[in-house]
């Protein structure tokens, strides 16, 4: 044994087990606290992780739910919109007949007026022909003797009319 008393490279082993032995004695508290606070923040992360994905779901949940309220929401106002709509078809429809019977009514009192017009234009110019026709063929037919006998008789029968 004293042989490897002897043997630097016994000596060296001897003094690398002392130095490991004082490295590890004085490193291992900031070793461990170094490694305690590592685990503490990793902890730490892990529950603001979990907080944050519990955050995460109630805020999800919530959205979801008023996303359900604003659907409900936009179909009821679809319906409301379709039933307007709807109404405002029908007056609208309603309103038109009623103006078309207006536009009618007021299209046959203008045709009434219009052919009592032409009908009182055609017997005035039927007058005024039978007029003029009969002015010439009084005008033709009638001599002067007998103009003078027909107004004779027209003076006398004029004082009979005339009582």
């Amino acid at each position: 044994m004293e042989h490897l008393f002897e043997n630097p490279e016994t000596w060296v082993l001897v003094a690398f087990v002392i130095f490991v032995a004082l490295l590890v004695k004085k490193a291992s508290p900031v070793i461990i606290s170094a490694l305690d606070a590592r685990a503490t923040r990793i902890r730490d992360e892990l529950e603001d992780a979990t907080r944050l994905r519990e955050e995460g779901q109630s805020l999800l949940a919530q959205y979801q739910h008023q996303q359900r309220g604003v659907k409900s929401e936009a179909e009821a106002m679809l319906e409301r919109a379709r039933r307007d709509s709807k109404l405002m078809m029908e007056t609208a429809t309603a309103r038109l007949a009623e103006q078309l019977l207006q536009r009618e009514k007021q299209a046959r009192q203008n045709i009434a007026r219009t052919e009592a017009q032409v009908v009182d234009q055609v017997c005035a110019a039927a007058a005024e022909l039978a007029i003029a026709t009969a002015e010439q063929l009084i005008i033709q037919n009638l001599d002067k003797s007998r103009a003078m006998a027909l107004i004779d008789r027209s003076i006398e029968d004029l004082g009979a009319r005339l009582r």
